[in-house]
């Protein structure tokens, strides 16, 4: 502890004292480097907690001014910057000590042990993780835009809990949402779109307004592939105009997952414990698996979208990120639920656990009562060599564990409706085709979207893509090279939205029967054998197709660390598809079959990134 006679906050709270006190990583430094940006919303930062802290701290905090730890600052060394002699390594970009604490790879279990014993508070985390941003913010792009009242509110958080009120396991933890999750703050909502900047929304996202409830601390917006992918048909995973590209920590010069890039990569290179993103077919499940993370993909209707940028109606869910099982169901527990802004979440009504999904976590011992199918032909034949080896050895030993695997599970009539040359959800006829019920849908659902914002140019569908061709070498409204090569053939997303004019006609009808009947059929089959219904299918998630039946379907799916490729360094993970409303059982075998692995002495299972191409900024990632 030293004194912190230099803050020039006339207030009587230590913490202010703290945070106005000359912090290293603002001072000029051979060894640290910190974007303009991020310096700005520090200050403004902490102004909104001189402005709110007296609501925040009571007299018994005042009682106590004069003193602060700075220490937390204190751990930055040397190699805050990447050593090229550290290249290749998880070492590239190490993760400074918070107050002492090992914050890298933490799991949130571990942080409320850290505040509950005072070796750290929610500040401190804040602090922390922000800092971790300021480090690999220029690499990563994972960050689309901080909070500024992010300390504030974590300061929140640490008065509630001196006074002995802690709402959960979320209470203190700092999260980031997808950036076309709305939150009603001093941060945009865009969906990456240089569009909609300015933009004001009516209310937090349900899923937003129930993290505030539980305690967590939303540190910022992540980057995002742009509105979702929805855009355009060849583009650059994890770009958007405003953000820039997204990269991941484990291959900065290849896809990073999308289309909730940032989310994936912000809890795989530790710039965030958990995050939240959406799927309208893989964009939570592609990214976690290729970030070496547990990604929670909920049935549609059991997460809102309300003010959530929407893709389409029947497909859209919002999921979760963790670096466990448990991290991951933490935050699903906090986010599900009722909400009137969004008429499919009273679907769940009497088909969701009294107590929450939490109570559903196991360990392998579990595994004895299991029985698994395996979709061979479905899916696992498109794997390559490597994962099969890897993801064949894991299943030996759930299976030692005591679990019964079945193979040849698969999907009803798979030879007409997987794509064996990968994933495409505009391969078949249109009036069977998944694409003509999303760019209909989308059409109808971004016009309503529209039309409860204020402050903007952007009412219409055609306001945005006549912003993109004014606005051609930012946002790429024409097709590469007359627009920006990261949207190679320029919107032509949006324009086979725009030309269905949002009309359900008999193509579209069909399409939709189709699509949800077949694959709701195809999965409903495979959970079938011999009459009993198994309690899985386990699938190799970066064969693309392996979760396009459940995206069509609106059921969850899974996915839990596995390997990673020698070739690209990129991870690959494992997952499970369930049939709808059935997350107990995702979450019970997900988290007995992460234990199996991490029983394995390190030789399966998440690993810490390494950094290859760091020093590359190749546009479009391939």
């Amino acid at each position: 502890m030293q004194p912190c006679s230099t803050a020039p906050s006339r207030i009587n709270y230590p913490i202010l004292s703290c945070l106005w006190a000359p912090l290293p990583f603002l001072s000029p430094s051979p060894t640290v480097q910190v974007r303009v940006f991020d310096v700005i919303v520090l200050i403004v930062a902490m102004v909104s907690v001189t402005l709110r802290l007296a609501a925040a701290f009571g007299a018994a905090t005042a009682a106590a001014a004069g003193t602060c730890d700075l220490s937390v600052f204190q751990e930055t060394s040397a190699s805050f910057l990447p050593l090229q002699s550290n290249a290749g390594s998880p070492d590239l970009f190490p993760m400074p000590a918070c107050k002492g604490f090992k914050l890298e790879e933490a799991t949130i279990d571990q942080m409320q042990d850290a505040m509950k014993n005072g070796t750290l508070t929610s500040v401190d985390l804040a602090l922390c993780y922000l800092m971790r941003n300021a480090q690999t913010d220029q690499y990563l792009r994972a960050v689309l835009q901080i909070n500024p009242d992010v300390l504030a509110i974590a300061a929140e958080r640490d008065a509630e809990r001196k006074n002995g009120k802690v709402r959960g396991p979320l209470h203190g933890i700092p999260f980031t949402i997808k950036d076309n999750i709305a939150s009603k703050d001093k941060m945009d909502t865009t969906a990456g779109s240089l569009a909609l900047l300015g933009s004001i929304v009516p209310r937090d996202a349900f899923v937003v307004s129930k993290l505030r409830d539980a305690g967590a601390v939303l540190l910022g917006k992540a980057g995002l592939s742009e509105w979702a992918d929805m855009r355009s048909n060849n583009y650059s995973e994890g770009y958007s105009g405003r953000g820039g590209q997204v990269r991941s920590a484990y291959n900065l010069t290849v896809n990073p997952g999308g289309s909730s890039s940032g989310s994936g990569v912000g809890v795989g290179a530790n710039v965030i414990p958990f995050a939240l993103g959406t799927e309208t077919d893989g964009s939570v499940i592609n990214p976690a698996s290729r970030n070496a993370l547990v990604g929670f993909k909920p049935t549609v209707g059991l997460t809102s979208r309300g003010g959530v940028i929407p893709e389409s109606e029947h497909q859209d869910s919002v999921g979760t990120f963790g670096k466990t099982v448990r991290d991951a169901v933490y935050a699903f527990d906090a986010i599900y639920g009722i909400d009137p802004h969004d008429n499919y979440t009273a679907a769940q009504k009497g088909k969701t656990p009294e107590g929450g999904y939490t109570q559903f976590l196991r360990k392998k011992d579990a595994l004895k009562c299991a029985t698994f199918g395996i979709p061979w032909m479905s899916y696992w034949r498109y794997a390559d060599a490597e994962q099969l080896q890897v993801l064949t050895d894991i299943i030996k030993l759930v299976e030692a564990a005591g679990a019964t695997i079945i193979n040849g599970t698969e999907i009803t009539n798979y030879q007409e409706i997987i794509n064996g040359d990968g994933w495409n959800w505009n391969w078949m006829p249109a009036n069977q085709s998944e694409y003509t019920v999303v760019k209909v849908d989308f059409y109808n659902n971004i016009n309503a979207y529209l039309s409860e914002l204020t402050n903007t140019n952007m009412k219409t569908f055609a306001d945005l893509m006549q912003y993109n061709y004014d606005n051609d070498g930012s946002e790429g409204g024409y097709p590469w090279p007359r627009g920006n090569p990261a949207f190679y053939s320029g919107q032509d997303g949006f324009e086979a939205s725009f030309a269905t004019k949002g009309i359900k006609d008999e193509t579209y009808k069909q399409a939709l029967e189709f699509c949800q009947s077949s694959s709701r059929n195809g999965i409903n089959d495979a959970l079938t054998y011999k009459g009993k219904k198994l309690n899985g299918l386990l699938v190799p998630p970066a064969v693309g197709q392996s979760y396009q039946q459940s995206a069509q379907a609106g059921y969850p799916v899974v996915t839990i660390p596995a390997g990673v490729s020698s070739d690209s360094g990129m991870p690959f993970g494992l997952a499970i598809l369930q049939t709808a409303w059935a997350e107990t059982e995702l979450v019970k075998w997900a988290s007995a079959i992460e234990d199996v692995i991490q029983s394995s002495g390190g030789k399966f299972g998440r690993t810490r990134p390494t950094w290859r191409g760091y020093l590359q900024r190749n546009i479009p990632v391939l």
